[in-house]
């Protein structure tokens, strides 16, 4: 079954949210602590994904275009809407405006990474869900961080990625029919480097140090995809 690993994936979101809300009571203090710990591993993890890059000037052009398209559509306005919306479709109550803070940053955090492309090729070429049955357990456990400090809006991160990652596994036949495999590999190298970055962004908003629009970012993935296409072909002719 090919979306195998990305319905596990969701559903360990999904529980380890709920477990999260065991642990609602704990002090504040220590929530922050936590929530700065949670924040410092992010920055980590960003950096080590955005050092992979062997085209550090793909990643930032892609960065570059990528926020730009992103301004233009305001992505992360529609997203903050509809975390808004699922909060009054719920009726869930943690804060105000908290759930759609949560709802995104929690989105941006599962689907930006590597794993979740390549985990979604995977399964798709393959039938192998193994990257995305790790990616499940990392995410599972992060959810259940994520819910004790950011609160009950992690749970609807869910949607998005298995709708990202469903498309992906469903779509990688046709992607591994037209693409070269070399070319799919300098992607996967570059859009690690790139969505670091982004991660390096989530894990500085986190500890309240940068303010930025950072879902605004995602078409940079996409865009990614193009600039490696016109450097790996420019390579062949010349």
């Amino acid at each position: 079954m090919i979306l195998l690993g990305t319905i596990v994936n969701g559903l360990a979101i999904i529980i380890g949210s709920l477990l999260g809300l065991c642990f609602k009571r704990i002090p504040e203090r220590v929530k922050t602590t936590i929530m700065q710990a949670i924040a410092l591993a992010v920055m980590v993890l960003g950096i080590q994904m955005g050092m992979q890059s062997e085209h550090f000037l793909i990643v930032i052009g892609s960065l570059v275009i990528g926020g730009w398209i992103g301004e233009r559509l305001q992505i992360e306005d529609h997203l903050n809407h509809l975390g808004q919306w699922l909060e009054r479709k719920t009726g869930a109550k943690d804060g105000e405006g908290q759930i759609a803070k949560a709802f995104v940053t929690t989105t941006l955090i599962y689907v930006v990474g590597a794993m979740a492309v390549l985990g979604a090729l995977d399964s798709g070429l393959r039938n192998d869900h193994s990257v995305l049955y790790t990616k499940a357990l990392l995410d599972g456990f992060s959810a259940l961080l994520f819910t004790t400090t950011l609160g009950i809006g992690v749970i609807f991160s869910f949607v998005p990625v298995v709708l990202y990652q469903g498309s992906i596994a469903l779509l990688a036949g046709q992607i591994d029919r037209l693409l070269p495999s070399e070319l799919l590999d300098m992607f996967i190298v570059e859009m690690t480097a790139t969505g670091g970055v982004m991660i390096l962004a989530i894990g500085l908003k986190l500890a309240g140090i940068l303010d930025m629009r950072i879902a605004n970012l995602l078409p940079a993935i996409l865009v990614t995809g193009g600039l490696v296409s016109i450097v790996y072909y420019v390579d062949l002719l010349f």
